[in-house]
């Protein structure tokens, strides 16, 4: 009888062309889920204009979005761990396709509304149980390369809904653009041949044949005898996933993931919502203050795919914890500089490492727990760094009405930085042996061999 580890045939896998269609489609659905997010922005002068919103009411509205991805993040990522992660993917796709197509049709302000928390709660489930979906079948070295590639394609899609926006509004009216957001569901049935549940998963349900199936698209030359068994997954703990990040050694790591997520997005969305306001507040021209903004993205950009590299090379916590350290320190000389040359390379430097490295971040979870409760795990993490973004808009407010200095401002805006570097650092690691006898950060520091691997 032949026995088969399925973690390490998956880890010797080459990148084929499975590989290529799942890393493609999620980046697909990752520009999709980010236009649904951020069109309201585009929109928001012509509803205010049409439908008379006060600036509360217009403020209101576009909180429901982020408010449904916050609950969806950690409803959809328990639900992914129960019910199987192509199930639940598919459904969110559904879910905020067809809300935000709605979105179109909404005839006043309550059932627009209505529908964005809807579209937020489907928005939100995309993130968990993709990333999870790529960490379980990721050639060994590359989960973190392929998942910064998808982070990328949120920038994406923020391009991409300001396009479409400058070109169907003045043709179609604002509706048209929401309409755009039927796209994805018509391309479904082409994706779901790239979805799959964890092995863990299949194997724990006894759906062997499934199992085959996903490892035959994974490693087309693997030899997969009738009579295999298969082993080299982690069996599923007693109790909830939910309860599981408390167990093994796991919660202290948990607790400081949840402080590093929380203070990364707070630092990140008080950033981007506050900088071309705080370097007008400095002296410099409003439109040189949104140059910040787009340089701040495209240091995004490079540093998620350079980060994702390092990553793979050298660990996610040796990466991530001197990246915060640094961005925190480049944003507190933000308020000391003003030589432009220096001020956007400070500013690339921010974007590099408060964005690039918080998108990394979704990558280290996902490998940090066992596969029967990833999606669970990067859900609740993401939902507790949504609580962040939502206050960092609100700190930022805080500070500037306490009339601070400029100085001051980039200042408290860098400490959160320093407390997620400081979080990260205290994250827990089991260490194991590569196959070229080197040392390497895995999972957390856990008695159990198998979850080590995971």
């Amino acid at each position: 009888m032949t026995t088969i580890n399925i973690h390490g045939l998956i880890g010797e896998a080459r990148f084929n062309r499975f590989h290529a269609g799942m890393l493609f489609w999620a980046c697909f659905i990752i520009t999709f889920d980010m236009y649904d997010l951020v069109v309201y922005g585009s929109v928001l002068p012509v509803l205010i204009e049409d439908w008379s919103l006060s600036p509360v009411q217009a403020g209101a509205i576009g909180s429901y979005g982020f408010f449904g991805m916050m609950v969806g993040a950690v409803l959809f990522g328990i639900l992914a761990d129960r019910f199987g992660r192509r199930r639940i993917l598919a459904a969110s796709v559904v879910l905020f396709s067809i809300a935000t197509a709605l979105c179109g049709f909404a005839p006043e302000p309550v059932t627009f509304s209505a529908l964005r928390l809807l579209a937020g709660l489907g928005i939100g489930g995309i993130l968990p149980t993709l990333i999870a979906m790529l960490t379980d079948y990721a050639p060994k070295g590359m989960a973190n390369t392929m998942v910064a590639v998808v982070m990328c394609f949120f920038s994406v899609g923020g391009i991409l809904a300001a396009l479409v926006a400058m070109n169907l509004i003045p043709a179609l009216g604002w509706q048209s653009v929401y309409r755009v957001a039927v796209i994805p569901l018509l391309f479904l049935p082409f994706m779901l041949k790239y979805f799959l549940d964890s092995p863990a998963m299949l194997l724990e349900k006894g759906r062997i044949d499934d199992l085959r199936s996903a490892l035959a698209k994974v490693v087309p030359s693997a030899e997969l005898p009738a009579d295999a068994q298969f082993e080299g997954v982690h069996e599923k703990e007693p109790g909830s996933p939910v309860g599981a990040l408390f167990t093994n050694r796991r919660a202290l790591g948990t607790i400081m993931i949840w402080v590093a997520f929380f203070m990364c997005l707070l630092m990140i969305n008080g950033v981007t919502t506050w900088l071309p306001n705080l370097m007008v507040k400095a002296g410099y021209a409003l439109g040189s203050s949104l140059t910040f903004m787009i340089v701040l993205n495209v240091g995004a950009i490079v540093g998620t795919l350079v980060l994702g590299r390092l990553a793979d090379r050298w660990g996610v916590k040796r990466v991530l914890v001197p990246m915060y350290v640094i961005s925190a320190i480049s944003l507190a000389l933000l308020g000391l500089g003003n030589n432009m040359a220096v001020l956007l390379l400070l500013v690339a430097v921010t974007g590099a490492c408060t964005m690039g490295a918080q998108n990394i971040s979704y990558a280290f979870v996902s490998q940090y727990y066992p596969s029967f409760m990833r999606s669970t795990a990067i859900g609740l993490a993401s939902g507790v760094g949504r609580m962040g973004a939502i206050v960092g808009p609100l700190f930022g407010g805080v500070l500037l009405t306490l009339g601070l200095p400029v100085q001051m401002n980039f200042i408290f805006f860098a400490l959160p930085g320093v407390v997620a570097g400081l979080a990260f650092l205290f994250v827990p690691l089991a260490r194991k042996r590569g196959r070229d006898g080197s040392a390497a950060d895995d999972g957390p520091a856990t008695k159990d061999p198998v979850a080590a691997a995971s």
